[in-house]
């Protein structure tokens, strides 16, 4: 079973529109005459491409930036809309559990009755595919109203949270801003260590990364994240970051978008298959943590597939989200021993759950 530790399933259902329980040609064909985003009819994620590629345990989010008057990035307009939308995302979730197609993993006992129903299918031991599992992530807190929310929250499931999205943000400033966090977002963190909640720093302007090391005591993720000594930019971690990050035993997501993946992508003009954008240069990636960690144990699969963007801005060797395995057989033609990919794909990140959740 593969684990992918950041799907924007809720966002792609509520905001696209799409029905995820079909297969991705269907979605895609439902789209062909629709122009209003940019990766209409190139969705690749849909539950059934889940199911197909093995990808038995998702961490999938909730989203909903706040953004000020005048702000050039889109968002809602204030908190209260924000949180609304997410709890829009969680009634989706909330149907799909109920069509059982899909189940919420909350804590250990949860994850591991969850990987025995996956053990026992895999072994043919129980007909039908069981559902896919999911444990819920906030990105961006800027939907959390005040601190009573993230209690509120955490009784419905959220286990992990990523105090930053895009720009400035009411907790903390993210990608393409800068500057620490002030009062309410090292109260968020307090907070968040009281319930022994995931931190995932992704997205965090270095300021706050620094400053969120400092502050926050319990367990650190990064879900999905590449690496800035390939490709300079501040969406990126800088070598000292990732080590910081294997220090805290911290596992990395890794991204599947094409921008993040190789340097000097032009949004809208560049291809993949122009920038040589493949599986490949994501292994680049892979191996360039790897060699900081000196192992294995600190990389992950979080791609972040159709999170604002489709095949036109993802690996050329990519049609749908089940054929992300592809990438183990490059890993194993680099020197890769068959367990570490195996980690790679599932082994690093349920060690840090069964640790963590």
């Amino acid at each position: 079973m593969t684990i992918d530790l950041h799907l924007d399933l809720a966002m792609c259902a509520m905001e696209w529109n799409r029905d995820l329980r079909l297969p991705v040609n269907v979605i895609n064909e439902r789209e062909k005459y629709l122009t209003d985003k940019p990766d209409r009819g190139r969705a690749t994620v849909s539950l059934d491409a889940l199911r197909k590629g093995g990808i038995g345990l998702v961490v999938a989010t909730q989203i909903a930036r706040f953004v000020e008057p005048g702000s050039a990035i889109p968002g809602w307009n204030s908190p209260e809309q924000a949180w609304a939308q997410t709890q829009g995302q969680l009634a989706w979730y909330r149907v799909m559990q109920d069509e059982g197609l899909m189940v919420q993993i909350r804590n250990q006992q949860e994850l591991e009755l969850h990987l025995k129903r996956w053990k026992l299918f895999e072994d043919g031991d129980v007909p039908g595919m069981p559902p896919i599992g999911f444990i819920l992530s906030l990105e961006g807190a800027d939907s959390l109203i005040d601190l009573q929310y993230l209690e509120h929250a955490y009784r419905y499931g959220l286990r992990a949270v990523g105090p930053a999205h895009y720009g400035p943000g009411r907790y903390a400033n993210g990608t393409n801003a800068s500057g620490r966090m002030g009062n309410r977002g090292v109260a968020l963190l307090r907070e968040m260590d009281r319930m022994e909640m995931i931190l995932d720093a992704t997205h965090l302007c270095d300021d706050a990364f620094w400053q969120a090391m400092d502050v926050f005591k319990g367990p650190v993720w990064a879900s999905h994240n590449l690496c800035r000594a390939i490709v300079p930019h501040n969406r990126q971690f800088s070598d000292d970051q990732i080590k910081t990050l294997i220090q805290r035993d911290a596992v990395i997501g890794v991204a599947f978008d094409a921008w993040m993946i190789v340097p000097n992508w032009v949004k809208g003009s560049s291809t993949p298959e122009n920038m040589d954008c493949g599986l490949h240069k994501i292994a680049d990636h892979i191996d360039h943590i790897c060699q900081l960690a000196g192992n294995a144990r600190h990389v992950a699969i979080g791609t972040d597939l159709d999170g604002g963007y489709g095949r036109e801005q993802c690996p050329y060797d990519i049609e749908t989200i089940a054929d992300i395995d592809r990438l183990r057989g490059i890993l194993l033609s680099r020197g890769y021993a068959a367990e570490d990919a195996d980690d790679i794909f599932s082994g690093n990140a349920l060690a840090f759950l069964r640790n963590h959740l």
